[in-house]
This record gives structure tokens, sequence and C-alpha cells, in this order.
């Protein structure tokens, strides 16, 4: 018997494998989309860096590590069963129908046992490895977004102030984590993302209006017949965020520099919600989603390096 196997064994191996591993890759990418991943790791960033401030400096890696895997099963539950509940209305939007479960590609009862699994599994995670208050709010970020926000999407245009609650917890967690208090300073991180979110999802629900109409979604857009109305409520929105951003450091959160910054990245955001408001169209409604996403991380870091300046 010859020890390096037959020819046809040798070569029949990579024949056999090769399909298999491209379907396992393939389910993998499946479920990895529905934990909806863009929308995690700016998430997990959020928990970093209120991790951080709420550690006054002394940075422990071991538990920010088991936060963010806690808190990150907790967000990929949340996603995962979110879209296990719209499967139906993500098959008439352009923008869903190739995802996971309207193209058919995973079984409804896996998508909700996944979910079920990594977001309980989450929350079991954190009752092992962090404080009891981090698990009460990881909770009831998953029950509102779950049960609230997301059947309230095909009800009233009212579920994107809803969503925006469990939006703006993630850094609140990460505080929560690092053993920082519900106090004025865990607030103020709480209406930053709040406000932050509306300009941003105001654009998205805009340009994919008629999607959401077409699905029975009540975004605002589709529930309102009024032009400019989208407009005027992302520039309302940013500019209110202006102040709000500014009280880091009036609860010692950060100091002047940055205060320096969130002034011109604030007036950045208002820019661009009033070239939307004046020229509602996809271009200008893109420009707001980018200036959006370019806007937080800044902040953030702004922030948090201010921070850890005044602690030395």
């Amino acid at each position: 018997m010859s020890v390096t196997g037959s020819p046809e064994s040798i070569a029949g191996k990579p024949l056999i494998a090769t399909p298999v591993l491209r379907r396992v890759s393939a389910r993998a990418t499946d479920y990895l989309r529905l934990t909806k991943p863009r929308i995690a790791v700016m998430a997990l960033l959020t928990v970093v860096i209120g991790y951080v401030l709420g550690s006054a400096g002394q940075v422990q890696l071991a538990p920010m590590l088991h936060a963010l895997f806690g808190i990150g099963l907790v967000a990929a539950g949340s996603s995962a069963l979110n879209q296990w509940m719209e499967r139906d209305r993500d098959s008439r939007m352009q923008r869903t129908v190739s995802r996971p479960l309207p193209a058919g590609r995973l079984a409804s009862r896996e998508a909700l046992l996944f979910g079920l699994a990594t977001g309980l599994g989450g929350l079991l995670y954190l009752a092992w490895t962090s404080n009891l208050l981090t698990l009460l709010l990881a909770a009831a970020t998953l029950l509102m977004y779950v049960t609230i926000y997301t059947p309230l999407k095909s009800r009233t245009a009212l579920c994107t102030a809803v969503g925006a609650v469990p939006g703006a917890l993630p850094p609140v967690l990460g505080w929560t984590a690092a053993g920082g208090p519900a106090d004025m300073q865990a607030v103020t991180l709480f209406s930053l993302l709040f406000l932050w979110q509306f300009p941003h999802f105001l654009a998205i629900a805009w340009l994919y209006r008629h999607d959401y109409e077409h699905a029975g979604f009540k975004m605002l857009p589709a529930a309102s017949r009024t032009p400019h109305v989208t407009g005027l409520l992302a520039v309302a929105y940013a500019a209110a965020l202006i102040p709000v951003s500014l009280l880091p450091a009036e609860v010692a959160l950060a100091g002047p520099r940055y205060s320096l910054a969130a002034g011109v990245l604030g007036l950045m955001y208002l820019l661009s919600a009033l070239r939307f408001l004046l020229d509602e169209t996809p271009r200008t409604a893109r420009g707001l989603i980018l200036t959006s996403i370019v806007y937080l991380p800044l902040i953030l870091i702004a922030m948090t390096w201010d921070h850890l300046q005044l602690l030395r």
C-alpha cells in the first residue's frame, strides 16, 4: 500500500472539500449578516469609548474585553431578531431583498434560534463577568429594540425617536461596565448619541422612502407628504446637538480643547443638514449620512483624548 495514498484520493480531496468549504463559508457569512456587522462595529466603538471614560484612566483590558464580548452578543441577537421579525417586509424592499432571510438562504427558525442564543447568551455572559447595572441596561437595550422599536416601525413615525434610545445606550454600557455610576456624565454620553442619530437616520429614511413605504414602514418621509419636513427636522436635531455636545466640558468629561473640536464638528454636521434641507436630493442625503459617520468617531476620540489629558 502506498504511504502517500493513490493519485485519485489526493486529487479528489480538493474536489470534495472545496464545495463543502464554500457552503460552510457562505452560511457563516449569512449568519454574520444577521448581526448587521457595520452597525455592530460602530456600536462597539462607542462601548470602548464609554469604558475608557468610565475607568478614570485605569483601563483594565480583560474586563473591557469581557464587556465587549457580552455586549457584542446582545447587539448581534438584537439585529438577528429584528431581521427575523421583518423578514416579510424586507422581501418587499430593494435594499434588503438580498438579506439571508428574504433571499431564502437561511430558514426563519435558524434566524430565530440564532437571535435568541446570541441575545440571551450575551446577557448571561454579562451576568457572569460584569455588574448588575450593565446587565440591566443591556437587557433593556435588547427588549426595547426588539419588542418596542421593531413593531412600531410599521405603526408610527415616532419609531425613530423610540429606536434612538437603545441606539444611544452602548457608550453608557461601556461606562457602567467600567464601574462608572449612572450620573450626569453618563446622561451626557447618552444625550450626545441620542441626538446624533436623528439627522443620520432621517437622511437614510428619506433616501429609501419609497422602499419603506412599499414595505409598509411608517418612516417619517413616507408618513408626511409635506416637502422639506425631513430636512427641517434634520437641521433642528443637528442644531440641538451643538450645545449638547459641549456639555462634556461642563461635567468634567473633557476640557476646552474638546469643546473647540465639538464646535467645529457640530457646525460641519449642521451645514450638511442645511444643504440637505435646501436641496433634498440623493446627493445631499448621502452627504449628510457620510458627515454623520465622520462626526461620531471624531467627536468621541476628541472627548477621550482630552479626558485622558485632564487626568494627567
